[in-house]
């Protein structure tokens, strides 16, 4: 802080007993070094104070960084979730599509029904998706007889409606 030798500190002991005197110069060594050490603890807190508020503000940068990168990561991940909802419903139509013989051909749920000569159901989603029913083998499989064995004629299937 100060640049001050012994010898400095000799010539400053010497006049201060000169001019304060030998009675008084203990009390007033003591009061400037209490008041030294106030000093010193005044700047250490002024200090330890700049400090923190330094601190505080890179913890400030810190934690908007922080949020900012989270919000970020946060986006990213509903992003990729809504691309794996579009590709697993795309999969499931496309299984679904595929798992019924009938579509192949443009024929669907109620449409195999009424080419099978079956009313079509009333909801769509009450349509039995069995192969027998969408290859037209469902009057035959109901009724009890062998839709292998032989196929009945149109006119005897009318004939026992």
């Amino acid at each position: 802080m100060f640049d001050i030798g012994f010898s400095e500190l000799m010539v400053i002991g010497v006049v201060a007993l000169v001019v304060i005197g030998p009675e008084r110069l203990p009390k007033v060594a003591r009061t400037a070094g209490a008041l030294f050490g106030r000093m010193q603890r005044y700047v250490a807190d002024v200090k330890a104070d700049i400090n923190r508020e330094i601190d505080a503000s890179e913890l400030k940068d810190l934690k908007k960084t922080m949020t900012d990168a989270a919000q970020s990561f946060e986006q990213s991940v509903k992003s990729h979730a809504e691309d794996i909802q579009t590709e697993v419903r795309k999969t499931e139509e496309e299984f679904n599509r595929l798992s019924n013989p009938m579509m192949h051909f443009g024929l669907a749920g109620g449409a195999a029904a009424t080419a099978a000569g079956e009313p079509a159901p009333a909801n769509p989603d009450d349509a039995d998706p069995s192969p027998q029913l969408e290859l037209g083998l469902g009057s035959a499989a109901s009724s009890g007889r062998d839709p292998v064995a032989a196929p009945a004629s149109p006119a005897h299937t009318a004939v026992q409606s």
